[in-house]
């Protein structure tokens, strides 16, 4: 019987959250959700190229909010950065898959 609650509990470990969370931002909530639904986007469908999926989403706020984005998509990564007030996100996706973007000029 306590092998059943075991394998219970590792089920439940092992569900991976597909919905975007956002873990620090300071942008106004419309442009967050925005960007949000742009990276969830973008994620689903370059999954096999994250190198690509970070470009697609660097053009995209470029030509819609002006230059200088950046944007780094990936598993493991740190980051100490400047940025401008009001552009900063740092969300996770598809369980352990990491987005960080903000404005630098």
């Amino acid at each position: 019987m306590g092998d059943i609650d075991g394998a219970a509990r590792e089920d439940e470990k092992k569900i991976i959250h597909t919905y975007p969370l956002v873990h620090k931002t300071d942008m106004a909530d419309d442009l967050m959700n925005e960007v949000v639904d742009l990276c969830a986007m973008t994620c689903e469908k370059h999954a096999t190229n994250l190198e690509q999926a970070s470009r697609v989403i660097k053009d995209t706020m470029d030509k819609k909010y002006g230059p200088a984005w950046h944007v780094v998509v990936g598993e493991t990564f740190g980051f100490e950065i400047t940025y401008e007030c009001k552009s900063l996100l740092y969300m996770f996706f598809g369980g352990n898959l990491a987005i960080c973007m903000w404005k630098c000029s």
